[in-house]
């Protein structure tokens, strides 16, 4: 196996180091994050990040980088409180990805791909049409991460759509029969296959040795 000390990683060229410790975490969740600020303004993008943190409540944390530059999401999730979690499917990667593009905070990224965005029940934040999961979240609380300067933020969910086809009698998402990928990496894009489920685990009885 290739060996890498906390120095050697240290001393790695930069974009060869982030592919590489991006990548060696497995397998990161897709999802664009949808918001609009206080005139209107939409936005989307694509974060790896999504965290499940709990189901009673049922809160996910979503990790942000530093805001020493403009964070387009965050930003409008701070003004108004509200955003939306939307699984990437197969069919709309490129658009998905293209999302991770410096736009500024007055375009928005639904006008620049074919992305589209539909609001639901008046919730405030748009969520993205024809994702087979998509989630409408209150923001909470945010905690700050000094060690690499970034802010993850916790947000509850308020309203949940799952395409009908996915959702299994006992409360499961088979997430595979949507689609929907994961990310490897920054920019590796994997598609997924349910390979089995398993039953709740018990602790073994143990005989001692005589």
């Amino acid at each position: 196996m290739k060996y890498f000390s906390k120095q050697n990683i240290k001393e790695l060229n930069h974009l060869f180091k982030i592919n590489l410790i991006d990548s060696c975490s497995g397998f990161k969740s897709a999802n664009l994050i949808g918001t609009q600020d206080n005139l209107g303004k939409t936005n989307v993008a694509i974060f790896s990040s999504v965290i499940h943190m709990g189901s009673e409540p049922p809160v996910f944390g979503v990790l942000f980088r530093p805001t020493s530059v403009p964070r387009n999401t965050y930003e409008k999730i701070k003004q108004t409180g509200f955003y939306t979690i939307n699984h990437i499917y197969e069919a709309i990667i490129e658009d998905a990805h293209h999302t991770s593009a410096k736009y500024s905070k007055e375009q928005s990224e639904f006008d620049v791909t074919t992305l589209e965005k539909e609001f639901k029940n008046k919730f405030n934040a748009p969520f993205v049409k024809y994702c087979p999961i998509q989630i409408g979240l209150k923001y909470l609380e945010e905690y700050y991460i000094k060690v690499n300067d970034t802010i993850l933020v916790v947000g509850e969910i308020q309203a949940l759509y799952i395409d009908d086809k996915l959702l299994l009698d006992d409360g499961f998402i088979d997430l595979s029969t949507g689609k929907v990928v994961a990310i490897n990496g920054l920019d590796g894009y994997v598609k997924t296959n349910l390979i089995d489920r398993l039953n709740y685990q018990r602790t073994k009885a143990i005989t001692p040795f005589n």
